[in-house]
């Protein structure tokens, strides 16, 4: 006798190919789906012209109609999920407001959720925004949500321990990235006249950067090198860099520029929650990294083995240093890293742990 494939949709906020957290934490496993005996759907809350806007100045009413439209859009979710078998939620069901469709879901559909979260979104802090939108994310409502779930898949070890608070069914997924097809290629250590130093992410993360900015300048009077940043938005700094607009179709190539990438990450509770994905893209391509002592990123920039941690300025300043004259120790570095990547942080060694939720 035939069994049906159990069915699960995914319940997103952005368009496909849209959002890293996204991209790492969902779309990277559906194409695995199918041959461990389910199929899904894709359903995000953001339609791509309001998420194209999102971020604007001056969009303020058109943003306001798509997340309006977003909300009908999910009311018509809510239908198309009664015959799934699981519904995973990333972070939330809803950009803004209570948790409206998480208690429809959970209490009056008796769905089986598998809540994903991989930042600390039930603290209000972290990025410099308004009271208002602060207020409009409805930051309380995590607990609820974690409450109500089936299962937990939390990005790191603090966010696990916060949610064993509400749900005793808490799993620690890392993100991963595609070794095999995706960050594969490998940056040649021993090529290029001029070192590069870099940095990639969102302009929501751009004020960590304010831990090394006199760190950057010191450095530049000793020895000559270039400075990337790779985000939706350049930074407001005085000093020389090279910005480049993050493309999700040259994502890797622009990172294969770097010599030397840098995750410097403010002290506090809400920065304990991100889970170090730029470490993680950083030695999948073989490139060694200097990061801020939290501990998520020291369990992915091994000291003194795929990169250092730095504690304060002068360690920032000295473990540089070190990487933009050793061309022999970044190589040897990045070689750590790629193999700490394939073994504790690609979709080959997690996509058995992924599965697993869904059982």
């Amino acid at each position: 006798m035939n069994m049906r494939n159990k069915t699960i949709h995914f319940w997103v906020l952005y368009p496909k190919r849209s959002a890293p957290s996204q991209r790492f934490r969902v779309e990277l496993y559906l194409p695995y789906l199918s041959q461990n005996g389910f199929s899904y759907k894709l359903l995000p809350f953001l339609d791509t012209e309001t998420w194209r806007i999102f971020y604007k100045k001056g969009k303020g009413f058109k943003r306001l109609i798509g997340i309006i439209k977003g909300f009908f859009r999910r009311t018509g979710h809510l239908f198309k999920s009664m015959n799934a078998d699981y519904i995973f939620i990333l972070r939330e069901a809803s950009p803004v407001g209570p948790p409206i469709f998480e208690f429809l879901l959970s209490k009056v559909f008796r769905k089986k959720i598998i809540y994903d979260f991989d930042d600390a979104i039930w603290l209000p802090g972290g990025e410099k925004v308004s009271w208002a939108k602060k207020w409009m994310k409805a930051t309380w409502k995590i607990k609820y949500i974690i409450k109500w779930a089936y299962k937990i898949s939390a990005g790191n070890n603090f966010l696990a321990e916060y949610a064993l608070n509400y749900n005793s069914s808490v799993f620690v997924v890392p993100t991963v990235v595609d070794t095999k097809a995706g960050h594969y290629l490998q940056k040649d250590q021993h090529n290029g006249n001029k070192i590069t130093i870099g940095w990639t992410g969102t302009h929501t993360t751009l004020h960590n950067l304010e831990l090394i900015e006199d760190v950057i300048p010191e450095l530049k009077k000793e020895i000559d090198f270039n400075f990337l940043i790779i985000s939706n938005k350049p930074p407001q700094w005085d000093f020389n860099f090279i910005y480049k607009e993050w493309n999700v179709d040259t994502e890797q190539e622009d990172l294969l520029n770097m010599h030397i990438g840098i995750m410097p990450l403010k002290s506090g509770p809400w920065f304990e929650g991100k889970c170090g994905f730029k470490l993680i893209q950083y030695h999948s391509c073989g490139i060694p990294a200097v990061a801020s002592p939290l501990a998520v990123n020291k369990l992915i920039t091994l000291h003194n083995e795929t990169g250092f941690i730095a504690s304060n300025k002068m360690e920032w300043k000295n473990y540089l240093k070190e990487l933009l004259l050793n061309t022999e120790l970044r190589a040897q570095m990045g070689i750590a890293g790629k193999k700490h990547i394939e073994k504790n942080y690609s979709l080959n060694s997690l996509l058995p742990a992924f599965i697993s939720l869904f059982s």
